[in-house]
């Protein structure tokens, strides 16, 4: 609920002197990249789709310091005053006229790459360099946000570059119209007011903030994933390219080997260390193995009481190969690991989960006590590159531990599951009711394929899968729930409140809530995430005969303790149930939502079906009354407070609690 001012880097001073030189432009530009890149990528046009417009973005901003001391420039920007006892404001509108000329430029050079070129007109010189910055073989795209950035993305991507800068330099920026103008018109825009009339059309979600959504990760073009182009197109034309080099190659591997393709420790590089310690840890014969009914007796039933499996389990050159490959990973292996995993070589001889092949490739996974590790090869090959995946996975126990990515192919997903699974039902959490599918299981404990919704682009369905445990069905405990995202072991899904045990995402309550949650999970994709939990800590009654509406916090632990990820939702009543519900508040690395601070405060700007606009707020359990000021000033006694306001209001929540605290906003 609370809006950040912009400062006075952002809001070029209005006396006209000098511009600025390079060391200034230089340093304003390393100062703010990150978010100069931002609102280069909101002002290129989404038609070049995600990947290109980051290169494009990045190439814009580097490009955008000047070659030389610039004799003049058509912006008015402050000069630095000569008085020595001011040194200090001079320093401060310095940088703010660094700030204001690079961002100039940065908007010329935008709007230049998307203006269109007519073929009778001379060739005008690129705004971007040909070369620099260029990836090959990767497609670098920004995380994806919820529903309302997706929704703002289009809304950008329906008006011209001119609307789309306005809209930017007046959420983003915070600059008034006056000088929106005058900047759009410096930037080369012939109409800045006829832009800025097409920027208000542009129109956020009901219930956002489109200032916010515009600083989301969605738009953060610094921060990346990165995902391999077409392999297969790839592939034909290096081959295609080069045949001839190729073949003299492979002559001279042949005549240089025995004739035995795999070498004894497959695509590993030559070895560093000669030592009793690093060699035991590279004997396939020195591998742990649980015994096969050991988890029914075990103390913890975590990945450590885990079976040795596969139809290659004893394939003692295929071990050996994937032990090599983990302590010395050659050219040619994609090494990938989690959010603060480390990648290094075994301590000590590993325990040996899984060994066999699975649809095109033949997998093994490791585990050292604190990490799992996939290796993977092409199934028949007898040479060639593999890949290391890494996953922290210390402390697991019996639901957290119920099951591994054994392998993904055509967006797929094949899991090992825990050998105290007794069944596994494929779910869809955006139907609540439905039953779902059982999930077909080899005599190992391979899945059949199942959807991933990891690499899914549009949140139509997300597939969850629900196993029962030998021990839950004897017991009566109900069912857990995991997802896939894009980890080698699912995210555990729970619900309930933080200050006790969080239960199972079982029964018609949690089915519905986390229908209504599932589509922000994606902003929870890469991090290393443990379990999720849901937990409706209010429900509202809505002002103007709206019904009623649910406030959901939503948590994301780590298993490496840092990096959690909170959301606060507000869920009004909707004719579909799985429609998304806006994200009131986001925060990240901390406590709130969680057991040592099980605690929330949150609140929204929403309009009534009646068109009347109020801000709404709800604090979970111990608020005692919430009071709003700035924007909108009022209290109330309780946990949930309806105050009358206009479009775009702004106020700062605070709340007392039952004991005497008080209790901020989440942000």
């Amino acid at each position: 609920m609370t809006s950040r001012d912009a400062t006075t880097a952002h809001r070029p001073p209005p006396a006209p002197i000098e511009p600025v030189g390079t060391e200034l432009a230089e340093a304003a530009l390393v100062e703010h990249y990150p978010r100069l890149v931002r609102i280069a990528y909101l002002v290129l046009s989404p038609a070049l789709g995600r990947s290109r417009r980051v290169l494009t973005a990045h190439a814009v901003v580097q490009r955008a310091l000047p070659r030389r001391r610039a004799a003049g420039t058509p912006y008015d920007l402050p000069a630095q005053r000569a008085d020595e006892a001011a040194e200090s404001a001079d320093a401060t509108e310095a940088r703010a006229a660094g700030y204001a000329y690079v961002r100039l430029r940065v908007l010329r050079a935008a709007l230049a790459a998307g203006r269109p070129r007519r073929s009778w007109q001379r060739p005008l010189r690129s705004p971007l360099p040909p070369l620099f910055p260029q990836v090959w073989g990767l497609r670098l795209f920004p995380r994806s946000g919820g529903a309302d950035e997706l929704a703002l993305d289009q809304a950008l991507s329906r008006v011209p570059a001119p609307a789309r800068a306005g809209y930017v330099l007046r959420g983003l920026e915070r600059l008034p119209d006056r000088e929106v103008r005058r900047l759009l018109a410096a930037a080369g825009v012939r109409d800045p007011h006829a832009a800025l009339l097409a920027a208000d059309g542009v129109t956020a979600p009901s219930g956002s903030r489109d200032e916010l959504l515009l600083e989301s990760p969605e738009f953060d073009a610094c921060s990346l994933h990165a995902r391999p182009t077409d392999l297969v197109r790839r592939r034909q034309h290096l081959r295609a390219a080069a045949a001839a080099a190729a073949a003299a190659v492979v002559c001279g591997t042949l005549l240089g080997l025995p004739g035995e393709g795999w070498g004894p420790d497959g695509a590993a590089a030559p070895p560093y260390a000669r030592n009793a310690s690093s060699e035991r840890a590279l004997d396939p014969a020195a591998l742990t193995r649980a015994a096969p009914a050991g988890w029914r007796t075990s103390d913890g039933a975590g990945f450590a009481a885990w079976p040795a499996r596969g139809d290659r389990a004893d394939d003692r050159e295929l071990l050996r190969r994937a032990l090599a490959v983990w302590a010395r990973p050659g050219r040619a292996v994609q090494v990938s690991a989690t959010v603060g995993t480390a990648s290094g070589p075994p301590s000590g001889p590993a325990q040996l989960l899984y060994a066999g092949d699975v649809d095109r490739a033949t997998v093994v996974l490791l585990y050292d006590g604190l990490r799992v590790v996939r290796y993977a090869e092409g199934r028949g090959a007898d040479r060639g590159g593999a890949a290391l995946d890494f996953a922290r996975t210390d402390g697991a126990d019996t639901a957290t531990a119920s099951a591994l990515v054994v392998n993904r192919i055509d967006g797929n997903v094949r899991y090992l599951t825990a050998p105290w699974v007794s069944g596994a039902r494929l779910l869809d959490l955006l139907r609540p009711g439905a039953e779902g599918r059982p999930l077909h299981r080899t005599a190992d404990g391979v899945t059949e394929p199942m959807p991933s919704p990891a690499p899914a682009a549009a949140c139509r369905s997300w597939p969850a899968l629900e196993f029962r445990d030998a021990a839950a069905a004897g017991g009566g405990r109900a069912p857990h729930l995991v997802t896939d995202l894009g980890e080698l072991a699912p995210a555990r899904l729970t619900y309930g409140d933080p200050a006790g045990p969080p239960g199972e995402a079982a029964g018609d309550r949690a089915r519905v809530s986390w229908a209504r949650t599932a589509c922000h999970l994606p902003a929870m994709r890469s991090l290393g995430v443990r379990t999720v939990n849901s937990w409706q800590f209010a429900t509202q009654t809505l002002p103007a005969g709206g019904g009623s509406a649910a406030w959901v916090c939503t948590r994301a632990e780590t298993w490496r303790g840092a990096g959690s990820r909170v959301l606060a939702q507000f869920q009004p009543p909707v004719a579909r149930v799985g429609t998304p519900g806006a994200v009131a508040a986001r925060a990240a690395d901390s406590r709130a939502c969680g057991p040592r601070a099980p605690r929330v405060l949150a609140g929204v700007v929403w309009k009534s079906g009646t068109g009347r606009w109020f801000v709404l707020a709800a604090g979970s359990r111990g608020v005692a009354s919430i009071t709003a000021s700035g924007g909108v000033r009022g209290s109330a006694e309780g946990r949930v407070l309806a105050l009358p306001a206009g479009p775009g209001a702004r106020a700062d929540l605070d709340a007392r609690l039952a004991d005497g605290g008080r209790l901020a906003a989440l942000r």
